[in-house]
Formats: C-alpha cells, sequence, structure tokens
C-alpha cells in the first residue's frame, strides 16, 4: 500500500474515487493536464518563492536537498531547534509529509503552508471558516510531529494570497450546527484513504462541479454514463446516491419506482433524504429516460417587462483576487443586441477600480433596465469591490441595483421553478441543450483565468479577443435561457 501523503488527503475530500484511481488504473487512461491546472501549479510555486523571499526573517531552506537528505536534515534541524524551517520532510509509519514550514513555538513544531489562495472559505454570511481540503494536510503534518513527539499541539498555519496568516486549531468544533472537529474529521479521513489504498472498502466515480478539472473526467464520466449511475440527476449527488443504492441502483431504477413505497412515516427509508426531495429526484429520472424529454415549469415565474435588458457577466481571476472583466449583452425591445465590456488589462489595483467605476457608469445610463445574471456571485462580487473602492459607489446603490425588482438571477430561477433533462444546471449545460454554441472550442471560467494569464505576460490582442468573445458568448446564453423559459410559460 502507497503511503499516505497530504496530496492524497486533499484529493480525497474532493473525491474519494481519485484516491482509488490514481493508485490502481491504468495512468494511460488519464486526460492531459488542462493549461488552468498547469497554471495552478506555477502560480502555488511562484508565490511560495516570493513570499520565502520577501519574508524578512531567517528561515532554514532545505528545499533543495533530495528526498531521503532532505528528512534526515529536517529532523536534525528540529532537534537542533531551529526557529523557522522551510521545505522539509517528515514521515512516521505509513504517513509522509512535505510541509512548507515547520516554525518552533515553545519546546515543539506547528506546522505551516504557504497557499495561492485565501486560507478560508469565504461566504456573504459568513465571515471565513478552515477549508477542509486544508485542514486534512495540515493535520497529517500535525498527526506526524505528534508521532515524533516534535509537536507544540493540535494547531497549523496557512499563510494565503492575501498576506494573512490563518490559524487552524484542530479540536475546536468546525461550527454550531457541525460539532465535528478537524481532528476528527481528520482522523475520519485518514482511516477511510487507508481502506481504499487497501482494497478493502470499493469507491464508485460520481458526476460533481470539482469533475471538470480532474485527469481522470473522461474515464470517470464513460463510467457514470454506461453505469446508469444515479449522480446523473441534478443535485443528487455521491452523499444521495451512496445511501440509495443498495436498493435503487440506477437513473432507470428511480424512474421506475413509486416514491409513496419509499416513504416511512414522514421520511422515506433513505437518511436524510425527504419525500420531496425522493419525489423531485424521481420526476429528474423520468425526464432524464424520457425519449424526447423537455424541460418544463414547475411553478409560474414573474419576469420583468422592460424595453431594454442588460445580460451581464464577470471574469475574474481568484488566484489573484482581481476582476478583469465587467461584460454586457445589451438587448433593446427584445430584438437588437450589442456586447459591451469593461476590461482591467493589468492585475493591479488601478486597472481593476477602472474596469469596476466604468462598469457601475455603464449601469447608470440604464435605469430602467432589467438586468439579468447567473448566479449571485455578481452581486456577491460588487459587494467586495464597493467595499473595496467605496470611492466608487456608495453600498446602497450596490444593493439597489441587485435588488429583486431590479435584478433577476436566472440560475434561481432554473433551480425553483423548471426541471431540465440534463446531468446539471450550469448556463453551459442548458445553452448547449437548447442549441446554443460557444465560438471556443474550450468554453470555460477556468479556461478564461488561463488565457488572462497569458495576456497579461505577453500583452496579445488575440488573446484577450478570446477572453471578451467567450464572455459574450456567456451573455448571449443567457439570452437564449431566457426566451426559452418565456416560451415554457
Amino acid at each position: 500500500m502507497p503511503p499516505i501523503t497530504a496530496s492524497i488527503l486533499y484529493a480525497l475530500v474532493e473525491c474519494p474515487h481519485r484516491i482509488w484511481l490514481d493508485a490502481m488504473e491504468d495512468p494511460a487512461k488519464r486526460d492531459t493536464v488542462s493549461p488552468f491546472v498547469e497554471l495552478l501549479w506555477e502560480r502555488g510555486s511562484k508565490f511560495e518563492r516570493e513570499t520565502m523571499q520577501g519574508l524578512g526573517l531567517p528561515f532554514l531552506d532545505l528545499s533543495a536537498f533530495p528526498t531521503e537528505q532532505k528528512e534526515r536534515e529536517t529532523l536534525a534541524a528540529m532537534q537542533r531547534g531551529e526557529p523557522l524551517i522551510y521545505g522539509g520532510r517528515i514521515s512516521h509509519g505509513d504517513l509522509v509529509g512535505q510541509p512548507d514550514l515547520l516554525r518552533r513555538e515553545g519546546a515543539g513544531y506547528v506546522a505551516g503552508d504557504i497557499k495561492s489562495g485565501s486560507g478560508e472559505e469565504t461566504t456573504d454570511t459568513d465571515d471565513g471558516k478552515p477549508k477542509k481540503h486544508y485542514a486534512v494536510q495540515l493535520a497529517l503534518y500535525t498527526d506526524i510531529l505528534a508521532k515524533l513527539s516534535l509537536s507544540a499541539g493540535r494547531q497549523a498555519f496557512v499563510w494565503d494570497i492575501h498576506g494573512d496568516e490563518v490559524p487552524y486549531a484542530f479540536d475546536a468544533p468546525q461550527g454550531p450546527r457541525t460539532p465535528e472537529t478537524l481532528w476528527q474529521f481528520y482522523a475520519r479521513s485518514l482511516a477511510t484513504a487507508r481502506l481504499i489504498l487497501a482494497g478493502q472498502e470499493k469507491t464508485l466515480p460520481a458526476a460533481a462541479s470539482v469533475c471538470k478539472l480532474c485527469h481522470w473526467y473522461s474515464t470517470c464520466r464513460e463510467v457514470i454514463r454506461t453505469s446508469d449511475d444515479l449522480t446523473q440527476i441534478p443535485e443528487l449527488g455521491r452523499t444521495k446516491r451512496d445511501v440509495m443504492i443498495d436498493r435503487i441502483a440506477t437513473v432507470a431504477d428511480l424512474a421506475a419506482i413509486n416514491p409513496e413505497g419509499f416513504l416511512k412515516g414522514k421520511m422515506t427509508v433513505f437518511d436524510k433524504i425527504g419525500p420531496d426531495t425522493l419525489r423531485k429526484f424521481q420526476e429528474r429520472a423520468r425526464l432524464l429516460k424520457a425519449k424526447d424529454g423537455k424541460p418544463y415549469l414547475t411553478k409560474p415565474v414573474r419576469l420583468p417587462v422592460s424595453d431594454r435588458e442588460l445580460h451581464f457577466d464577470i471574469e475574474a481571476d481568484p488566484l489573484r483576487d482581481h476582476i478583469y472583466l465587467h461584460g454586457f449583452v445589451v438587448r433593446d425591445r427584445g430584438t437588437d443586441t450589442q456586447f459591451t465590456a469593461f476590461v482591467a488589462e493589468q492585475p493591479t489595483p488601478e486597472a481593476e477600480k477602472q474596469a469596476f467605476a466604468e462598469a457601475i457608469a455603464f449601469f447608470r445610463t440604464s435605469p430602467g433596465a432589467a438586468v439579468y445574471v447567473y448566479s449571485p456571485y455578481e452581486r456577491t462580487t460588487y459587494r467586495k469591490l464597493q467595499q473595496r473602492y467605496p470611492d466608487v459607489v456608495p453600498a446602497d446603490e450596490i444593493e439597489a441595483l441587485f435588488d429583486d425588482s431590479k435584478t433577476v438571477d436566472l440560475y434561481r430561477i432554473v433551480k425553483s421553478s423548471t426541471e431540465w433533462p440534463t446531468w446539471d444546471h450550469s448556463i453551459k449545460t442548458l445553452a448547449k441543450f437548447l442549441g446554443f454554441a460557444w465560438r471556443d472550442t474550450n468554453p470555460s471560467g477556468a479556461a478564461s483565468i488561463e488565457w488572462y494569464d497569458r495576456f497579461v505576460e505577453t500583452g496579445d490582442r488575440v488573446t484577450l479577443q478570446r477572453i471578451l468573445d467567450y464572455n459574450e458568448d456567456d451573455c448571449r446564453a443567457m439570452i437564449v435561457l431566457l426566451d426559452a423559459i418565456r416560451g415554457m410559460a
């Protein structure tokens, strides 16, 4: 059995089947690594180097040593009491870790990683909480330190893209609704990884949003299709599939059942799946299996009537925490359309602010227009930009702009009021189902980020135009979807 590493635990949090495939499947079946994933690797390495070069503190650099010597040097350095060690290696039993940092605190050491992203998960309603895929990596290092009698306690840290040190306290509950500690989550993940790699726990592929950047995407998608896996149904993910699979194994099986036969009092026989959810999944299964399944409304929807519509989409680089494009397709009186975009051509605060200010000015030229987006992301992002550049626009204007009377989130309508014979509800999937085609052969937000990075490095205007075309197509896809929803009525 291969050793348990931080990368294995990171992958496990996203997809247990991936670590089985990495260990057991023929590597020749892997997809080519996408340019965006390569960019992530490059950005991570570059940010790590820049962070250490600009640290301004003495540290012991072990990053260049070969593997076996690196581990010997790391242990010797900790025994000497070096205050800060970079690029070390530690192991115990079947656990192997290469923490970016080992910092002496008291009589022991705490581990840290340098991340080219935010150290916490953040939402509109949450100030931030530790990321589970970071937590299992850091907990592995902490576990090894404890087994070596070199730990300063169950704690670790991340140095993130914002220049913040984010603490990870493993013995604290994850939240009021999740009493399990991060250490308990790590222990559970470690046990699962050992069972999978020993061939004692069966794993299955599952359709999920994280799959699209995985090197096993094509392999898993084909297995899911040919096995008629339940995760083809939108919102029926791995966890729900696993509690249903012994009694309902395929989409065809689910399409054929009478949901009332699986009720148990006010619940169903499936843990954490209520009657209404089961009925919804059964209807989606029937729609997927219908010969000529067509989307339909599940309840009436109210859409604004306006002579002008603004179909609005943002392009962002989360690795730089930078918004680089605000795109609009303007439709007047339901027919004439034009594309307008405001671009931050350099990844600087000044360029970001200028593009934001131009977009706000553009909104102000059409005060009576109905605005359409596809997700709450634009609202969340504009709130952050307003806080970042408060002299551009007051907060109450942003709230008024994204009020439900002004801006329509088509994704919310799709989820709440429609059903589709598709695997998911992404704008790409739905617009393609309706016959829309993107001009680019590889249209995705991830690809756009990689194109922007290339444009910043080279100044190539052809690459910039590729980004603009992609954003325009995203906006036009919203028009196709809006018209289809109107047509369902």
